[in-house]
């Protein structure tokens, strides 16, 4: 059963009593929430994800809620628990469905240790997955959905799931998380995009996020094989150009992006490793969506 197939009031109702129990990725979360902006999130962005059964195993216990009755009125505030635990401060009110996407990344940095985890958008064409790391601001969730607008297969936009016993990458493809200017961006070059509510003057900014296209979620449970590592850096008024990198620098630069690469000792060092062997390095600049995916397209044909 898909989650927009359920009436409206029975989403709010789970998630404010017994929780609401998705299928996200490779992961069963069960989410728990009173605010409104929370559930206008799910139904607007989760429609095409599953509900699980009442016995199904729960990875996450998420709760979006806020942290007193008091502070749901003066000077709202909401809070982020898994389980009983409170990993981040409270954020303004209004923000609480951005703290669901960061909160919800954050169990899976922190409780995924079968696989290496990269800070990285990661999608697939042809068979071939593209990973592209990167920091926030270098352009990679953008790109990332340009592509799956052009038909790309969307794995993740935030987090790459490197299977330590395989080497393959396992999809959990969620809502793109778009930042100020890149909103806009996307909407113009796809028209037809489903954006969310923008909640505006967060950390880092306005965000908006992006509707994973249906026959990407559908897929969830297929890997996709590593192909190419490519680092992104968005430069406004650059040329497009992408260079190769060596191994030994793709290697220092891919480690600086793993969350737990250090919690998994020989094991990340011999899947990172294993990663950069399989695939072609690139750094890649660029400022035109049209000449980025054009060479994309091109490299995953």
């Amino acid at each position: 059963m898909k989650l927009a197939t359920l009436p409206k009031n029975a989403i709010i109702s789970s998630l404010k009593h017994e929780g609401l129990r998705l299928k996200i990725g490779d992961f069963n979360v069960c989410l728990y929430s009173p605010i409104d902006a929370v559930s206008e999130h799910l139904l607007t962005l989760y429609g095409d994800f599953d509900i699980i059964n009442d016995y199904d195993f729960i990875d996450f216990h998420a709760f979006v809620k806020p942290p007193s009755i008091i502070r749901r009125y003066f000077r709202a505030q909401v809070s982020f628990l898994f389980d009983s635990y409170i990993p981040f401060k409270p954020l303004p009110y209004k923000q609480a469905s951005a703290l669901f996407e960061w909160g919800l990344n954050w169990c899976i940095a922190n409780h995924s240790h079968q696989y290496l985890v990269i800070h990285a958008a990661v999608v697939e064409r042809n068979g071939k997955a593209f990973i592209f790391p990167g920091i926030p601001g270098s352009g990679k969730s953008t790109l990332s959905a340009a592509l799956v607008c052009s038909g790309w297969r969307l794995l993740s936009d935030e987090l790459t799931l490197l299977s330590v016993a395989d080497g393959l990458v396992y999809p959990v493809p969620r809502p793109i998380s778009l930042k100020n200017k890149s909103i806009e961006v996307i909407r113009a070059f796809s028209p037809n995009v489903v954006i969310g509510s923008v909640v505006n003057n967060t950390a880092k900014g306005a965000i908006g996020h992006m509707r994973p296209p249906t026959e990407s979620v559908r897929l969830s449970n297929i890997p996709a094989k590593p192909a190419k590592l490519i680092f992104p850096k968005f430069l406004e008024g650059s040329t497009t150009i992408l260079n190769t990198l060596s191994k030994s620098r793709a290697l220092l630069k891919l480690v600086e992006n793993c969350f737990n690469y250090n919690i998994l000792g020989v094991n990340g060092f011999n899947c990172a490793s294993d990663l950069v062997d399989d695939s072609d390095c690139y750094n890649f600049e660029y400022s035109s969506l049209n000449e980025a995916l054009l060479l994309l397209t091109d490299l995953s044909d």
